[in-house]
């Protein structure tokens, strides 16, 4: 029988998927793939089929993908022509090992040519490559995960500070990264969509300002947002040590696991409302509604955007 792979595994969106995935099929249905050996050792003791992956190299990559019907790529967490040579690798090597569909977790609005985000460019290159490649789809354009977010809100919390940021009075319909997990398990399992684009949003649109207010109410906290330029907000990520790209060193526990340039892009996309994107598609392939900003906030330890697990730049 073809089996489900899922790529990923040793990171926070996709250990998350994993555990969805557990849920919904039997474990012989199931492919896990990941860089780490430790964690792949964690599902191998569960009763899953485990493969050590390295997408930087085609060599021997198509073994990897033997025998499965349908492949879920996570995309990786560097940006650039790196990123995309590795989307290309995992495609190639899924076609030659006769894998027929793939579903990719992309961006909000990542067709759009004039989408500012240093983020699309490579999302874009991925969906149109898959295209071209003749495999089946499913591309998952996530919203912005609201764990980034809450996380950032709390730093300020901590700082006694104003939340300040490059988003100005744009629109977002900020979704948990957890929500994010279980559409690509129920993707994989979406026996009935070919060829198909999801817009993968949160339950409603907001502005910085809104989702600040939101935190406020949860938390008792009283913080304030104050719009910044771009130049500025480079500025505060810098002060940070955020690298401004992801060829650069990423502290230990940051609060910020991503590269400056990536964030203050996708802050001015949000605030030229290019990532305004709003529909009922993660409910339509899920069935249950997206969670709430509140409820994130009301239980915000279990919200928090984590460490950067990628033994990758």
């Amino acid at each position: 029988m073809k089996k489900i792979i899922l790529t990923g595994v040793d990171g926070n969106l996709g250990s998350v998927a994993a555990s969805q995935l557990m849920k919904l099929t039997k474990k012989e249905n199931l492919i896990f793939c990941g860089y780490s050996t430790e964690i792949l050792d964690t599902y191998t003791k569960q009763g899953i089929e485990t493969r050590q992956t390295d997408f930087n190299t085609l060599d021997g990559l198509a073994d990897k993908f033997n025998n499965g019907e349908v492949l879920a790529l996570i995309s990786m967490p560097f940006v650039g022509k790196k990123r995309q040579q590795a989307h290309k690798n995992v495609i190639d090597a899924a076609k030659e090992a006769g894998v027929k569909k793939i579903i990719y977790t992309s961006l909000v609005n990542a067709a759009d040519l004039n989408n500012p985000s240093i983020e699309k460019i490579d999302h874009a290159f991925t969906e149109e490559y898959i295209k071209k490649s003749g495999l089946d789809y499913i591309f998952l354009r996530n919203s912005q995960y609201a764990e980034a977010m809450i996380t950032n809100y709390f730093t300020f919390v901590h700082q006694g500070s104003n939340l300040q940021n490059n988003q100005g009075d744009g629109k977002m319909a900020y979704i948990s990264r957890k929500d994010c997990a279980k559409a690509v398990a129920y993707a994989l399992l979406a026996d009935d969509l070919h060829h198909k684009v999801l817009n993968i949003n949160g339950k409603q649109l907001m502005t910085i300002s809104d989702f600040i207010e939101i935190g406020n109410k949860e938390t008792g906290n009283h913080v304030k947002y104050q719009f910044i330029s771009d130049e500025e907000n480079y500025a505060i990520f810098d002060t940070m040590g955020v690298p401004r790209t992801t060829e650069g060193k990423f502290k230990k526990d940051s609060e910020a696991p991503f590269s400056s340039e990536g964030m203050v892009t996708f802050g001015k996309a949000i605030r030229e409302n290019k990532m305004a994107n709003f529909t009922k598609d993660f409910e339509y392939l899920t069935g249950d509604k997206p969670i709430s900003v509140q409820d994130m906030f009301e239980n915000s330890q279990n919200f928090q955007i984590g460490q950067r697990h990628s033994l990758d730049k």
